[in-house]
């Protein structure tokens, strides 16, 4: 498990510190932030608690009114500004959840809000903030060409910018989160697990418990390609990283603030490094229990804790993961799905070579057993051998995944086992296939069948060992009926008996073969 244990060293500066740290708890119990957030429910999870062996409990903070905790901060921070930089108007670059904080705290107190957002954003987040009342300014390919908009226009009209996380306004309106966790919960509380980016709402919440509960652990959480907290903790300096990964962009941040770094330096207990994968599985887990769908970086305190708890063998304690946001594009659901199974230890990706002869591919999935499978793409690689890549659904994990490939390879199979190839579930699972090599007399045909366990063996066995599959694309997305893309060689004096053939399957099937896609791609 990746862990990062923070090694606190001590301070030259004590006093100084735990004075900050009190103004910070006063700054926490007078911020104000519900004129327009919510106390957000800390509601138990029994479907992951059982899973996970401990009780935890979810921060809910993905059901504020812009669905993520970035609109406590924002008001707290324009709440307080002076008559004279009300009037001026505030601003702020952002693509995500900051942008509609301060779009919505600004039409709350009446004051204008020009919001900086790269052209590239998606639509739903542009009409987003336009609802809560903020000006839009599109600008730029990405965030720093946002920013550096954003600068111009403070300069040449006097606008108050509000920043994302870096503010002792904002990093106190973020702690009102810790204040309702010990409120809601009282009792014992082993670990609270926070999405970290800039650190703001980590920071709050950790200087709050911190000073009240000492025996609560605050463990931070950060994508395993974003680990901005962990780097500058382990050299035990604010370190700027060269570039982070941008599937959670709500942390997607190169470096933690100026003023959360000595908050976090000093409270943070550990640093948990979660993978794509791991997210994923977390986003499907929590929609399981809820009903609702975090996006990526909402998703990482349960991620954390579900990591944290298996590394540390923790069983029946408390332990609250902070739901962060759900401000997720819609088009991104199908990686989400497709990558979660994964990220479960549910699905093993293997790449097999088998032979290429009448009745092979049968007999290659009644090795693999009655284990569901999920995915198949198949291809003639020459006259004598043929390509799979298949995904088959695990019950028991990583144990199971090496005991099928172990078992594969026993019946002579050569196998590949890439369930942690990043390129191949990214990548080449959609690029399998191709044309084929020395395929004659191939037709071509889309298939439809009821999906339940077993459809696909089903399928295979109807076509017995008479016709050989030169061509196979399978995916079970979860829908009502599987959809297979079938190559299959019948010569031409077989045609008239191959379509009695097919009328006998009682299956839904139209032919592509004249398709130009297959002709340009597969032929």
């Amino acid at each position: 498990m990746a862990t990062h244990h923070n090694q606190v060293k001590p301070d030259a500066d004590k006093p100084a510190l735990e004075q900050d740290q009190r103004a910070y708890l006063e700054r926490i119990l007078t911020a104000c932030v519900y004129d327009v957030a919510e106390q957000t429910p800390l509601e138990a999870a029994p479907i992951l608690s059982a899973r996970m062996g401990n009780h935890l409990l979810l921060k809910r903070e993905d059901l504020q009114p812009v669905f993520s905790f970035k609109l406590r901060g924002a008001y707290n921070r324009i709440i307080r500004l002076s008559e004279e930089a009300r009037q001026r108007g505030v601003i702020c670059a952002s693509a995500g959840n900051h942008a509609q904080g301060v779009a919505l705290s600004a039409r709350r107190l009446g004051i204008e809000a020009t919001i900086v957002m790269p052209r590239t954003t998606p639509q739903i987040k542009v009409d987003a903030v336009r609802r809560f009342g903020g000006n839009v300014v599109l600008h730029g390919d990405g965030y720093d060409a946002a920013s550096a908009k954003a600068q111009e226009l403070i300069e040449s009209h006097g606008l108050t910018y509000i920043p994302p996380y870096d503010h002792p306004d904002v990093i106190a309106g973020q702690g009102t989160v810790g204040m309702e966790i010990l409120h809601q919960h009282p009792r014992d509380i082993h670990a609270v697990f926070i999405p970290v980016g800039g650190g703001g709402l980590a920071a709050g919440i950790a200087v709050y418990i911190s000073q009240l509960r000492p025996d609560i652990r605050i463990v931070a959480v950060e994508p395993e390609d974003a680990p901005t907290l962990a780097t500058s903790l382990d050299r035990d300096e604010r370190v700027r990283l060269d570039q982070v990964g941008l599937f959670a962009d709500g942390v997607a941040v190169r470096q933690v603030g100026e003023h959360t770094w000595p908050i976090l330096r000093r409270h943070i207990d550990e640093v948990v490094l979660v993978s794509t994968d791991e997210i994923c599985a977390s986003i499907k887990e929590v929609f399981e229990e809820t009903r609702s769908i975090l996006e990526p970086a909402g998703a990482l305190g349960v991620a954390g804790a579900k990591k944290y708890a298996s590394g540390h063998g923790i069983r029946n304690e408390t332990l609250v993961a902070i739901n962060s946001g759900a401000n997720m594009n819609f088009s991104r659901l199908s990686h989400v799905a497709e990558r979660a199974e994964l990220g479960e230890h549910r699905e093993a990706v293997l790449a097999v070579t088998i032979p290429e002869r009448p009745g092979a591919f049968r007999r290659f999935c009644e090795t693999i057993g009655e284990r569901p499978i999920t995915e198949f793409n198949y291809r003639m690689a020459d006259p004598d051998t043929a390509h799979v890549y298949a995904g088959v659904a695990l019950q028991n994990g990583s144990e199971e995944r090496h005991a099928l490939v172990d078992r594969l390879r026993e019946q002579g199979y050569p196998v590949l086992d890439l369930t942690q190839d990043e390129m191949a579930k990214v990548h080449v699972r959609h690029m399998v296939g191709g044309r084929g090599h020395g395929v004659a007399d191939e037709v071509v045909y889309r298939f439809e069948f009821p999906e339940r366990p077993g459809a696909l063996m089903q399928f295979l066995a109807s076509l017995g060992g008479r016709w050989n599959i030169s061509l196979f694309h399978y995916r079970n997305n979860g829908a009502a009926y599987g959809r297979v893309l079938c190559g299959i060689q019948v010569p031409t004096e077989a045609r008239e008996a191959f379509q009695e053939f097919l009328h006998e399957l009682d299956y839904s099937f139209v032919e592509e073969t004249d398709n130009p896609a297959y002709k340009l791609f597969l032929s």
